[in-house]
């Protein structure tokens, strides 16, 4: 009986922390003070760098297909670059503006908030 207890207690255990871990990774997402899971200090330099410089390819470079590299393009970069100044200005709100008109960091990644009947970034509804 002791082991059905302590392999039921293990399985909520994994299935617990299974379940917070989509929330934690995510956490980082749109926030500059919060490090992410690819963080390193030369990376970050690099990639503050290229969004200062308006460096899309070197931006691109540094994310290795990873994250937000599959929404950004050459096109969008700078305003992707905008939303990240106003995160580090602190303008989160201005920044989630963007980001959701970008289609990022909204539950699934695909810029709608209740997967339902919202906007997309051409004023058309997403089915």
């Amino acid at each position: 009986m002791k082991k059905k207890t302590a392999l039921l207690g293990a399985a909520a255990l994994i299935v617990g922390v299974v379940s917070l871990s989509p929330s934690l990774v995510s956490a980082y997402q749109g926030d500059p003070n919060v490090q992410g899971p690819n963080y390193t200090a030369q990376r970050h330099e690099a990639i503050t760098q290229a969004f200062e410089n308006g460096d899309y390819n070197t931006w691109k470079e540094q994310m290795s297909g990873r994250g937000v590299a599959n929404k950004i393009t050459e096109a969008n970069f700078s305003r992707f670059a905008e939303a990240h100044k106003l995160a580090t200005e602190g303008d989160l709100e201005g920044a989630k503006k963007i980001r959701e008109e970008l289609g990022l960091g909204l539950k699934d990644g695909s810029g709608q908030a209740n997967g339902m009947g919202q906007r997309n970034g051409m004023g058309q509804r997403n089915r």
